[in-house]
């Protein structure tokens, strides 16, 4: 529960610790038992579909680690998912077989591209660090467009899936999707839990006051480098989870249109919010998915609600959650 919401219960009010954890133990749980229930309900596809939310999720919540909580207003961490998603590319052509390191080699890499971005970046504030973010991410999209070998502009098709190992059978739906939950479920509990620590709380006051944290010895510039890289390696983790599970991967991932779009979902949910970066990106793509089937015009319902939510619910739909509870007695 957050701290705002604690601050303003009445003095002596105990809040039972199971209370915020209850809410994402269920979903968890309906969330595991869904490739079960999907097959009676005719509802496959949606196995596939659900598994493409949950790696969107955890790529918008790594740009709210560092957008909501951190300040930083990154206009090209989709660049970082794609670099996660070619490096699946890179080292399955390699030989590499085996989905755990191809995984971690990917955040590694992606981290390591962040870390130079960010060192470069990060010594500009406000509208330049959103262009030079925005540079560098276009420039790795030319880069893969650049690479025949891996198909251009045209992407690339992998073979096949690296494997899980353990007994497991990475081209079994279910036991991938399986498998990408519990992935998404641990580092979304990650990095809720540096969000409440001494160095997330850091980045808030960097966020709130750069000037005053400087002034009380805070090294501002290699705690906000130390997120930006973080941040990439959660998104190069995404990229290459969506790499596996769609076995194909594509320039346009990485285009600055799928930069914003991260924005997007990270305002709609709530920015700076503990859940606002999964919650958007599960209302965003739930409501494409479905407005798809009935128009070939859904952008403009998704643009009523970004300007709905601008209106009306400024902090993100995470938000309200919290009026609710401020409402009961």
């Amino acid at each position: 529960m957050s701290a705002s919401l604690i601050s303003s219960m009445p003095a002596g009010t105990v809040v039972p610790r199971w209370r915020g954890a209850l809410l994402p133990l269920v979903l968890l749980a309906a969330l595991a038992v869904f490739p079960l229930v999907a097959p009676a309900l005719g509802l496959d596809f949606y196995v596939g579909f659900v598994r493409r939310v949950l790696v969107v999720a955890l790529a918008a919540a790594s740009l709210n680690f560092i957008m909501g909580f951190g300040g930083m207003v990154a206009l090209g961490h989709a660049g970082f998912v794609g670099v996660g998603a070619y490096a699946v590319v890179v080292l399955s052509d390699a030989g590499a077989t085996s989905a755990w390191v191809v995984w971690g080699a990917a955040a590694v890499a992606a981290a390591v591209v962040a870390a130079l971005v960010g060192a470069i970046s990060l010594r500009t504030q406000g509208v330049y660090f959103i262009m030079i973010t925005l540079a560098f991410a276009q420039m790795l999209y030319f880069v893969f467009v650049s690479l025949r070998s891996y198909g251009g502009d045209d992407g690339y098709t992998l073979p096949m899936r690296p494997a899980l190992g353990l007994g497991l059978d990475a081209m079994h739906e279910p036991t991938l999707y399986w498998v990408v939950l519990a992935l998404v479920a641990m580092v979304l509990w990650w990095l809720d839990r540096a969000t409440a620590s001494r160095f997330g709380a850091a980045l808030a006051g960097i966020r709130d006051n750069e000037t005053r944290m400087r002034a009380l010895g805070y090294p501002v510039y290699l705690l906000q480098l130390a997120a930006f890289t973080l941040a990439g390696a959660v998104a190069g983790l995404a990229g290459a989870l969506l790499a596996t599970g769609n076995s194909f991967v594509s320039p346009s991932m990485m285009h600055w249109t799928q930069s914003a779009t991260l924005i997007v979902m990270v305002v709609i949910g709530g920015l700076g919010r503990r859940w606002g970066g999964p919650l958007g990106a599960a209302v965003w793509l739930a409501l494409e998915e479905a407005l798809k089937l009935h128009t070939d015009y859904w952008h403009m319902p998704l643009g009523v609600l970004l300007i709905a939510t601008a209106l009306y619910a400024p902090k993100g739909l995470a938000a309200l959650a919290d009026l609710r509870a401020r409402s009961k007695p």
